[in-house]
């Protein structure tokens, strides 16, 4: 079923977020740091290796690299972009106005945690390749087979 996987991100997200919304204030600092220093490690390497992945070919006893100019132009043209559209500024502007929304006001973090958040969990490499896989073919690179998430979903 396409979309399978994007409902499956989604439920992840929001359960992780209320998991930590929850759990969170039980932690120290050094244990939150250690925990986004590690989530922030996987996802470079799951960037990079899906990048990487598609770049490199083996061919004989060497290396054919592949898209090289695309990748370096995409990162022209989107920082350009980004910095056009003042994208951070907008983003940051939402937070605050979210931090007044919630109650919020006194948490001095709130609008940097949702900043962060959101880059993370809307413009990482398995957010929007594995959408864009799962939407048009089916697919979810990312996760297990569906097979695992049927079976295991099937009490609901």
């Amino acid at each position: 079923m396409a979309g399978l996987g994007t409902l499956i991100n989604v439920a992840g997200i929001l359960v992780g977020g209320l998991f930590g919304l929850i759990f969170g204030k039980f932690m120290t600092g050094r244990y939150q740091d250690t925990l986004n220093s590690a989530c922030g490690i996987c996802v470079i390497f799951i960037g990079i290796g899906g990048t990487v992945e598609k770049m490199m070919t083996v061919a004989g006893q060497g290396l054919i690299s592949h898209g090289t100019m695309m990748i370096i132009g995409s990162f022209v043209m989107g920082s350009l972009l980004g910095e056009w559209l003042n994208i951070e500024k907008h983003l940051e502007e939402f937070g605050c106005w979210l931090k007044a929304r919630t109650g919020s006001s006194g948490d001095n973090l709130f609008v940097d945690g949702f900043v962060t958040a959101s880059l993370t969990v809307c413009i990482g490499a398995m957010a929007v390749v594995g959408a864009i896989q799962d939407g048009i073919y089916g697919n979810t690179p990312f996760l297990p087979p569906k097979q695992f998430w049927i079976s295991s979903l099937s009490w609901l």
